[in-house]
């Protein structure tokens, strides 16, 4: 006779599985977090293949050896990438002098309107010294530290890069390795969550490109009527930032408003604004409904808290892979249910 009552023993049963795979999923975190810089590179990778599977797919489908396909996809991705970001880097050149000139004299507007003692420009410069000499160790450490960052960062993504091209000419390897090494008769099981996952992973990477395209088009097209300069730029910088959610788009926006505020003034710089929220109102209400969730599948609540625990354990890298490998697991998560008979829950 048990001691519990059914309910209880059940309630325990969820608890101590709950338990294990917090725990198992703590240790995969920290281990990662531990060999972030060998891990970083292939979730990377993956998402690259993600997105440029289709391209490399109809180069060997027309006939092109898989090692020239790969190759070939890999410069199309380093010129597409390097292109945008030389063009957003010249467009700020070119407006640099002008956004700090407006911005200057934005505060200079503010200090005069209100008066306020310590806070003009002439305070600032006064006590520039006295600022310098106190913080100058940390700037200095700081900016040994950011030279250390950008270092990893750029042997990051040339790995990542190359990693891009072995998962590229050896993905027809991928389906005979797995089944060589999944237990017992779990290879089609196996198989068929990895498809899933990836299939996950790929709507994530295409339906985010269509998004991020449209995106870039509407506000260059925007920038352009309201002939700011350096437009297409700013495009290139919206379709490159819109990889990484919400803050990309933040990112992309304030430099298009800064622009234009540089350029042509604050009342452009008003309509500026009104373009970019335009778009990012039309992105949250229209698009991303009507494109990830045919592509992803996941509530627009989920996919909040998802970027959130990422931007939480990862930071900015984080936010840009939360969403995938969530689908990735809830892609999972519906090959399981459906492989085992457990029905789906409603809607009503």
């Amino acid at each position: 006779m048990s001691l519990l009552p059914e309910p209880v023993r059940r309630l325990a049963a969820w608890c101590a599985v709950l338990l294990l795979v917090a725990g198992v999923g703590w240790v995969g975190v920290q281990l990662c977090a531990e060999f972030r810089t060998a891990v970083t590179p292939v979730l990377l990778a993956l998402l690259g293949t993600a997105l440029l599977g289709p391209l490399y797919r109809r180069l060997v489908t027309a006939g092109m050896q898989r090692s020239l396909a790969a190759g070939l996809t890999c410069v199309a991705v380093v010129a597409v990438v390097g292109g945008a970001v030389y063009i957003v880097v010249a467009a700020l050149i070119d407006t640099g002098d002008q956004i700090v000139a407006s911005l200057r004299s934005a505060a200079r507007a503010v200090a005069q309107h209100f008066g306020a003692a310590g806070t003009g420009l002439d305070d600032l410069a006064r006590n520039a010294r006295t600022l310098l000499g106190k913080f100058g160790g940390t700037a200095a450490s700081n900016v040994i530290s950011g030279v250390s960052v950008v270092g990893e960062s750029l042997a990051i993504a040339v790995l990542a890069l190359l990693l891009v091209f072995f998962f590229l000419r050896d993905s027809h390897r991928v389906v005979g390795s797995l089944r060589s090494v999944a237990p017992g008769d779990t290879a089609d099981l196996l198989e068929a969550t990895a498809r899933r996952a990836y299939g996950a992973v790929e709507g994530f990477m295409r339906g985010t490109t269509l998004i991020a395209l449209i995106d870039a088009v509407c506000i260059g097209v925007g920038l352009l009527v309201l002939r700011v300069p350096g437009a297409v730029g700013l495009a290139a910088l919206v379709f490159v930032t819109a990889y990484i959610p919400y803050l990309g788009a933040f990112l992309s926006g304030a430099v298009s408003v800064l622009v234009a505020l540089a350029d042509r003034g604050f009342v452009i710089a008003l309509w500026a604004l009104g373009v970019v929220l335009a778009v990012q109102v039309l992105e949250g209400h229209v698009l991303q409904p009507a494109i990830q969730s045919r592509t992803v599948q996941m509530h627009p609540a989920v996919v909040m808290l998802t970027i959130t625990a990422g931007a939480s354990v990862a930071g900015i890298l984080g936010m840009l892979l939360a969403v995938p490998l969530t689908a990735a697991a809830f892609a999972v998560v519906h090959e399981l249910r459906v492989r085992y008979g457990v029905p789906e829950p409603s809607d009503s």
